[in-house]
Order: C-alpha cells, then structure tokens, then sequence
C-alpha cells in the first residue's frame, strides 16, 4: 500500500468517525426527547407512570407503587416455589394450603414494602392483598402490617361485605388470630373485641345477635364468652331494669 493510499483510507476512516459522533448525537437527543415526553404531562409538577419499583443498594425490590403494583421477582408472595418451601410447611396439610393459596388476591393498588429477604411488610392501598393464611370477605381499603416472616400482625381497613361498610381496626396474635379489634359495622353496631385465647373473649359495645353465641338480640354492654358459650353478661338493658 503506498503512502498516497494509506492517507486516502485515513481520510475516509476520519470522516466515518465524524459521520458515527454526529449520529450517535443526534440518537442521544431524541432518546432524551423521548424520555423526558414519557415522564412529562401537561403540568410539568405532575409525573404520570403506571408502576415503579425501588430498589436498595444490593440491587433488592423493596418498594412497589402502581395501579395495579408492578411485579417482582423478589417477592415471595408471587413465587410458588418459595411460598410452598416458606409457608406451607406450617400447615398440617401443605398440599391444600398451596391448593387454597393459588386463589389468594397478591396485587394492589398503592404502595407495598418488601424487607430483604422478600416479605411483604406494609401495604397501603386500595383493593388490598388476601392474608397469606386466608382469604378476606372483601374488597379492603387500608393499611396492613406483616410480621419478618410475612404474616399479618395488625391492620386498618374499610371492607365492603355484601354492600354493607365494616371499618375494622386489629391487632393480631402470633398464631394469625385476631387479639384485639375496634370494630364499627353498617347496621351492626360497634364493639371492641379481646381474645384470650384459652381464657376467653371479652365483648364490649353493640353486638348484634350472633348464633354460635346464642345471642337472639342485640346486646348492649359487656359479654365474656369461653368455647363460644356466653359465661357472663352485663347489658345496659339489664341495668336499666334495676335502676
């Protein structure tokens, strides 16, 4: 190759070169046109998108937001395989809980906090998830907290039963049953509720009337009950009879 031609190819790479800069420019331009037309609407405040998800500084999902939330390969919930191994084990039939579970509700709309190892530990939202060991009578609207292994240990919500508005407030034992609730239901009065568990359930406020407790009216006052048997009762109707 003589010099005169070494210099022609130098020449011609040279301008490839520049031809290459100025269009990889002008790709660079549109991508941020494009992105920054996706994040923007018509108010420049406002910041539209159907999911996100935040991660921590090991690259883990944490955070879930979206209508519905986005999905994640780090959540348990969604993993059949890590439910079967997490979970049901501590059933006494592992092969109906997992049959049960697939019908489960595992999406929302709203806000969803995974820990590190993929439990879900707080949900804000609409349309919330079932409990991992059941599913609710309704739609909820609320708050749920989820222990470090992904049980639900307490929770404020507003659930529509049958057209009817309950708003429901609970603490709950370790064993996944309700310890103590605040309770307020359409035409069903308002009660707290504290579970003993082999001591016994306290009852205080209107409870309407209930066939496993053999209430044929509704009570109004204080009810201690063991085994579902009322074993004592004080109503205000009772009082106001002596009075």
């Amino acid at each position: 190759m003589t010099i005169d031609e070494r210099d022609r190819e130098f020449s011609e790479l040279r301008r490839e070169v520049r031809t290459l800069r100025a269009v990889v420019g002008l790709l660079g331009l549109v991508l941020i046109a494009v992105v920054g037309t996706a994040f923007r609407s018509r108010d420049a405040d406002v910041l539209r998108a159907r999911g996100l998800i935040l991660v921590d500084e090991a690259g883990r999902d944490r955070i879930l937001i979206g209508a519905p939330i986005p999905q994640s390969a780090s959540r348990v919930r969604t993993d059949s395989i890590r439910v079967a191994r997490e979970w049901s084990r501590g059933f006494p039939n592992p092969a109906q809980y997992m049959a049960w579970y697939r019908e489960y509700r595992h999406t929302m709309h709203g806000m969803l906090v995974l820990d590190e190892r993929g439990f879900d530990r707080l949900a804000v939202g609409d349309s919330m998830p079932d409990p991992n060991v059941g599913r609710r009578l309704g739609a909820s609207t609320g708050v749920t907290i989820n222990d470090a292994h992904g049980f639900e240990r307490s929770g404020y919500g507003l659930m529509t039963v049958n057209g009817a508005d309950r708003v429901v407030l609970g603490l709950d034992t370790k064993t996944g049953e309700e310890g103590l609730t605040l309770s307020v239901k359409d035409g069903g009065g308002a009660r707290v509720s504290v579970d003993g568990g082999d001591d016994g359930m306290m009852f205080f406020g209107v409870t309407p009337p209930d066939s496993a407790l053999g209430l044929r009216d509704t009570t109004r006052g204080i009810l201690f009950t063991r085994r579902s048997r009322v074993m004592h009762r004080w109503t205000v109707d009772a009082a106001q009879a002596h009075d």
